[in-house]
C-alpha cells in the first residue's frame, strides 16, 4: 500500500470554513474563480499521496444549498479544438463532461459563458448544442484594451455590456475546462453588475497550486511549475504580500503581475476598503495545512517532476511543444539532482527493449519495445513486443496473471482468438496485424466465457489505477488510451515505435 501524505478530511474542513468565511465578508455574494481542475485532478492526486482526485466536488456537494456553478468556455478553444490531453477530448467536449459530473453529484449547474465570443459556426453549434438540452447560454464579448484600460473595462461599455448572468444561491463558482476561459473577467463582470444592483459582492480565487504557505522551492511547488512548463509558468514571492504583511508567501508570475490591475478594477468596482492589498489574499486556498507527512509529499512530487520531462520529450518528437518546454522540465529536475533512472520503472523497460534486441525477437518492422510496470505490492513487470501483440499488451497480460497469482506460462487468451483479431485487422487493411492493449483487453473479456482464468484476471483491472508505467517508446493510440482506462501513470521514451508517419 503507497504511503499517504494528505488528510483528505481536514481539508474538507478548512477549505469549507474558508470558503463561508470569505462569503459572509462580502455580504454573502461571493464569486469563486475556480482554477485547476474541477474533477478528476490527477495532477495532484499524484503529488499529493491520499488527495481525492473528486475532493473538490465532494467540497461543493458539501455546500450545494449554498452554491451555484457557472462553465466559462473561451471560443477560441471551441473553434481550434483545443484538447485535455489528460483525458484525450476537446475542451466542448469536457464542457458537456463537467456539467454531466456535476449533475451527477447533485450540484447545481447555472449556465455556461462563451467568453471573447466569436460568431464562427462550431461556437454557434456548440451553443446551440446546449441551449437545445436546456441549459443557458450567455456571449460575452472581448473588451477592447482588456486588462489595461481600466476606465474603459468598469463601465457599462465594458463589463457593463455584458449580460448579467442570473445567480440565485450566495456563492457562485465560475469554472471551465482548461487556463484562460474567461473565469476571472466573468466573476468581475458579476460583481460590476451586482453593485449596480446594490449588491456588495465579492471576489476571490480559488488555486490548488502553486501552495501558498509552502516554500517557494519544495518540490510540490516545483511540480507544478514543471506541470505548466508549456505555458511558462514561473513561482514566485509575491511582493505585495511580503510588502503589506511582512510575510513570504508563494504565487506565480501570471497572478503576482496581472494584480495591479486587478486591484485598480477592484477599487474601481468596490472601492478602495474591500478591495485586496495582494494576489495571494484573493486565494482561499487551504490544501497545504492538510498535508500530513512531508516527506511523502516531497518524493512523489520529484516523480511527477520526472514524468512531466517524459511527457513534453514525446510532445516535442511529436511536434506539439517546444524545446524550451522540454528544458524547462529538466533545469528543474537539475535543481531536485533527479535522473530519469529515478523514476524506477524506466530501467526495466529500457532493459526489456535492450534484451530483445539482443535475442533478435522481432517487432513491428523491426523495432525492439520494452514495458514495465510496478504493481502496488511493488512487484515489477515487464514485456516486450512481438508479432502478435504490443509490449503494453504483453505486459498488461503479465501483470494480470501476477495479481491473480495465475502460472506465468497461462496462456489468458487462446491463440485462435488473437489469430482471430489479427487476421479481421488484416482484411481491414491495417498497416500492423499485432494488437494493441485495448483491442488485448477486448479479446481478453471475449475469453472469460470458455475460460475461468480469464475471468480471474479480468477482476484485477482496478488493481493497475495509480501504478507506475514506463514504455521504451511512444505509444500507439489503443495503448495510451488502455492505459488512460487502466488509470495508469505512464512515460515513456521520446523513440517512435514504426517508422511509418501515419499510424491508426
Amino acid at each position: 500500500m503507497k504511503p499517504i501524505g494528505f488528510d483528505n478530511a481536514r481539508y474538507l474542513e478548512e477549505q469549507s470554513a474558508e470558503i463561508i468565511r470569505r462569503a459572509e465578508r462580502f455580504q454573502n455574494k461571493l464569486y469563486i474563480e475556480f482554477g485547476g481542475k474541477l474533477a478528476y485532478d490527477y495532477h495532484a492526486a499524484r503529488i499529493l499521496p491520499g488527495f481525492d482526485p473528486n475532493v473538490k466536488l465532494k467540497l461543493l456537494q458539501r455546500m450545494k444549498d449554498k452554491i451555484e456553478v457557472v462553465i466559462c468556455i473561451y471560443s477560441g478553444d471551441i473553434e481550434r479544438k483545443k484538447i485535455r490531453a489528460d483525458f484525450g477530448i476537446s475542451y466542448d467536449a469536457d464542457t458537456l463532461r463537467i456539467i454531466d459530473n456535476l449533475r451527477k453529484w447533485d450540484i447545481s449547474v447555472s449556465s455556461v459563458v462563451v467568453t471573447r465570443y466569436s460568431d464562427h459556426p462550431a461556437v454557434n453549434n456548440f451553443i446551440t448544442k446546449l441551449e437545445r438540452r436546456g441549459i443557458r447560454v450567455y456571449r460575452h464579448n472581448a473588451i477592447k484594451g482588456y486588462p489595461a484600460n481600466v476606465d474603459l473595462i468598469v463601465s457599462d461599455a465594458g463589463y457593463g455590456a455584458n449580460p448579467y448572468i442570473e445567480c440565485q444561491k450566495p456563492i457562485v463558482i465560475v469554472t471551465g475546462p482548461g487556463p484562460s476561459s474567461g473565469k476571472m473577467a466573468t466573476c468581475l463582470s458579476q460583481v460590476y453588475h451586482e453593485y449596480k444592483r446594490g449588491i456588495a459582492a465579492g471576489y476571490a480565487k480559488f488555486e490548488t497550486f502553486p501552495v501558498w504557505n509552502l516554500p517557494l522551492n519544495h518540490p510540490v511547488n516545483l511540480a507544478y511549475e514543471a506541470a505548466t512548463a508549456d505555458i511558462g509558468d514561473v513561482n514566485m514571492v509575491d511582493p505585495f504580500h511580503l510588502e503589506n504583511y511582512g510575510q513570504t508567501a508563494v504565487n506565480y508570475n501570471r497572478d503576482v503581475e496581472i494584480f495591479p490591475v486587478v486591484r485598480r478594477i477592484c477599487e474601481r468596482i468596490m472601492g478602495v476598503e474591500n478591495a485586496y492589498k495582494s494576489p495571494t489574499d484573493m486565494g482561499v486556498n487551504r490544501v497545504g495545512f492538510a498535508i500530513s507527512d512531508d516527506k511523502v509529499v516531497r518524493k512523489a512530487s520529484e516523480q511527477e517532476i520526472i514524468r512531466r520531462y517524459f511527457r513534453y520529450s514525446c510532445d516535442f518528437a511529436s511536434g506539439s511543444t517546444e524545446l524550451k518546454t522540454v528544458q524547462r522540465a529538466h533545469l528543474l529536475m537539475d535543481n531536485l539532482n533527479l535522473k530519469e533512472e529515478d523514476r524506477a520503472v524506466v530501467g526495466p523497460a529500457r532493459k526489456t527493449a535492450e534484451a530483445a534486441v539482443e535475442s533478435e525477437s522481432h517487432g513491428n518492422d523491426g523495432f525492439f519495445c520494452g514495458a514495465a510496470i510496478e504493481l502496488p505490492d511493488g512487484r515489477m513487470i515487464t514485456g516486450k513486443n512481438s508479432p502478435v501483440l504490443h509490449a503494453a499488451a504483453s505486459c498488461v497480460l503479465k501483470a494480470l496473471k501476477a495479481l491473480a497469482n495465475l502460472p506465468a506460462e497461462l496462456d489468458l487468451i487462446s491463440p485462435e482468438v488473437i489469430d482471430s483479431v489479427a487476421g479481421l485487422k488484416g482484411r481491414l487493411n491495417s498497416n500492423r496485424v499485432s494488437l494493441d492493449l485495448e483491442e488485448t483487453l477486448i479479446a481478453l473479456a471475449v475469453s472469460t466465457t470458455a475460460n475461468p482464468a480469464a475471468k480471474l484476471a479480468l477482476n484485477h483491472l482496478s488493481d493497475f489505477s495509480g501504478c507506475e508505467m514506463h514504455l521504451s517508446h511512444i505509444p500507439s493510440q489503443g495503448d495510451a488510451a488502455g492505459l488512460r482506462k487502466l488509470g495508469v501513470n505512464l512515460t515513456s521514451d521520446p523513440k517512435f515505435a514504426t517508422r511509418d508517419l501515419f499510424t491508426e
